[in-house]
Formats: C-alpha cells, structure tokens, sequence
C-alpha cells in the first residue's frame, strides 16, 4: 500500500491549481507558480502571491473550487526596511487532504499511488505582502478554514499584523495585560538580557515586574 504520493502526482495537481488561479484571476495582480521543496523528495506545491484586497476571493476559490481544506499555519514577518510596498508579509500555509469527517469507529485506506484529480494531496503557500505603515491588515479567513482561527491570532499577538473581521481577537502566547501596541516579533522591540536583570526595553513601557528581579530567564 503505498503511503506517498509520486512526484508525478505532486506536480500535476500543483500545475492544476495554478492553471485554475491563473483562468479565474488572470490580470488581477494575483500570481501562481509551481515550486518545489528543497528536501530529498523535490515534491512541488503551489506558490500563490495574492494582494490583500483579493485575499478573500481567492480563499474562497481554493477552499470550494479546489478543494483545500486545511489551514496549518499563518506566519508574519515585519520588514522595517523592506521598501515602500514591503513593510510586512504575511504567509498561510494550506494544505487539501482526501480525508475529511471521518464517522467515529469507522477508517478509510487510500493508496497514494492510485489517488487521481481533487483527491490527490495539494500543499499551496499563500504570500500577502503589504505596503509600510503602523497598521497592517489583512482580511480573516476564519470563516473559510477553521484551522485560521487560532494562527490568526498568534500571528496578530506576536506581529501585530491585524486580521479584519476576525471573531474574538485576543493574546494568546503574551500575556492579557501586555500593553497596547506590544508585538514582540516587530523589529522596533530590542528584548535585551543584560545581566539578566532587564528583559524588555523600557522604551516600550514593559519593564520587568519586581517579582521577577534577579531571576535567570
């Protein structure tokens, strides 16, 4: 039974989904491409570069026309010196996988090598760039992929990037009375250990609590 799929599989449905974009949103500013991961495999997934304002249409095509069912992870990048048009990045990680609402005490056996057309596994990176600015948004896909959920809000409570329309935004790694604005991976945070006395710079008004003096972190 064979338990991955053949290259040949990999790169037919990453060419599929980038044809699929390419006839949808062709002449929008939203670009595919098929690449390939650096590992031993060399398996191919699709590259998609989506500008924000278009984010929510192409999330609905892949989740109902395409068939990618998965959000695994959202990350954000914060470029200071990244040029006027990019100041941040945002990247969701997607995936479609075959098996879906599996019934309790029940199992379904695919074999990978035989899996043909929206059954064969996609993986697709969706890059959001946006432009420099205080207040970087992007819209949720919440609504779309329940995996967005939580990944939204790391990325927000760590970047800072904002995710309009998102159901109850809130810290999640930092903690609930970080003061406004705080997002440790912007690169105006200088977290410093100095003597592991001072963990945070002052100049952001998080300075270390008493309790907290002289112990190693």
């Amino acid at each position: 039974m064979g338990m991955r799929i053949t290259n040949a599989q990999a790169d037919a449905a990453a060419e599929h989904a980038v044809a699929s974009l390419v006839d949808r949103f062709g002449g929008s500013d939203v670009g595919a491409t098929v690449e390939h991961h650096a590992n031993a495999h060399k398996m191919a997934f699709t590259r998609v570069n989506v500008p924000a304002q278009h984010w929510t249409a192409v999330a609905k095509h892949l989740r109902f026309d395409l068939g990618v069912n998965y959000c695994s992870m959202v990350t954000g990048t914060h470029y200071p010196e990244g040029g006027a048009e990019r100041g941040w990045e945002v990247v969701y990680h997607l995936m479609r996988q075959p098996v879906v609402d599996q019934a309790p005490h029940t199992n379904t056996v695919h074999v990978a090598e035989e899996l043909a057309g929206m059954d064969v596994p996609l993986e697709l990176e969706v890059v959001i760039t946006l432009p420099q600015g205080e207040t970087p948004t992007v819209p949720s896909v919440q609504n779309i992929w329940v995996g967005a959920d939580w990944n939204e809000k790391e990325t927000w409570d760590l970047v800072g990037i904002q995710f309009e329309g998102h159901d109850n935004m809130h810290r999640v790694l930092n903690p609930h009375d970080s003061p406004d604005g705080f997002h440790p991976l912007q690169k105006q945070h200088k977290i410093r250990y100095h003597d592991f006395n001072e963990m945070y710079d002052d100049a952001q008004g998080f300075g270390r609590k008493p309790t907290d003096e002289g112990r190693v972190k």
